[in-house]
């Protein structure tokens, strides 16, 4: 078996078994950084997915970087955090409106460009 099929390998290459991952690497960790003792790895999956959401990420690349089978599977358990994007991109808009309201667009331009669609 290839061993870049594996997230976690051994020191020797090939599978990291679970308990060995938790025993070794992860509860020590975790307890160096200070953090909730039952923290799980999940946990951390959807820490992950959290930060990239709200860097901007596309959710067509989370769902291929967390291996979803469909996009759904992901706006369906994640798609609850997408509001803030929601809120970013309006005020964004805003921000192009009020540009545009303060350059020499006109409303007969305006009229114009509608014209042209």
């Amino acid at each position: 078996m290839n061993s870049d099929a594996f997230l976690f390998t051994a020191p020797q290459g090939g599978l990291l078994r679970r308990d060995a991952l938790l025993r070794r690497y992860l509860r020590p960790a975790i307890e160096q950084a200070g953090l909730p003792e039952r923290l799980r790895v999940h946990d951390l999956r959807h820490t992950s997915v959290s930060l990239l959401i709200e860097l901007g990420a596309h959710p067509k690349v989370i769902q291929e970087r967390l291996g979803h089978s469909s996009i759904t599977v992901t706006m369906d358990v994640y798609g609850h955090l997408f509001p803030a994007l929601n809120e970013a991109l309006t005020e964004r808009l805003d921000d192009v409106f009020r540009a545009a309201r303060t350059s020499n667009w006109s409303p007969a331009q305006d009229a114009e460009v509608h014209q042209i669609r």
